[in-house]
């Protein structure tokens, strides 16, 4: 996969599946896969023993634990604030600008900086 056009921490909303229409933030992203979890989605609920952590010396609590699996990519879209402040879900661009950069030893020069622009508002993403 070339590039990974949703990062960590996008306010996302999920387009297909069993969570359609839910709006919530990226927790974690797996390019290779092409997998996203995002907050609140794809619950899944597992059974977890008691155990002890021998850092601490602290006795965990297990029982009955949610989390959130893994989704593909393709079922989220990435939400902005449009102008009105309501929240329109976009596709991502890129552009580059020129930005002022400093080399180690102090001395600064003009070089290009990507950048992730919403389509929909022409702002730039984060």
């Amino acid at each position: 996969m070339a590039g990974f056009r949703i990062h960590k921490g996008d306010t996302v909303k999920v387009i297909a599946g069993d969570d359609k229409g839910v709006i919530g933030d990226v927790l974690a992203i797996d390019p290779q896969a092409g997998k996203v979890k995002v907050s609140g989605v794809n619950l899944i609920r597992r059974n977890v023993k008691d155990r002890y952590d021998p850092r601490t010396g602290r006795q965990i609590k297990g029982g009955l634990i949610s989390s959130e699996a893994p989704i593909d990519a393709s079922n989220v879209q990435p939400v902005v604030r449009a102008e009105k402040g309501d929240r329109v879900v976009t596709r991502v661009g890129s552009e580059r600008v020129e930005a002022t950069k400093t080399r180690p030893d102090g001395s600064t020069y003009v070089a290009t900086r990507g950048k992730r622009v919403a389509r929909k508002t022409g702002k730039e993403i984060r």
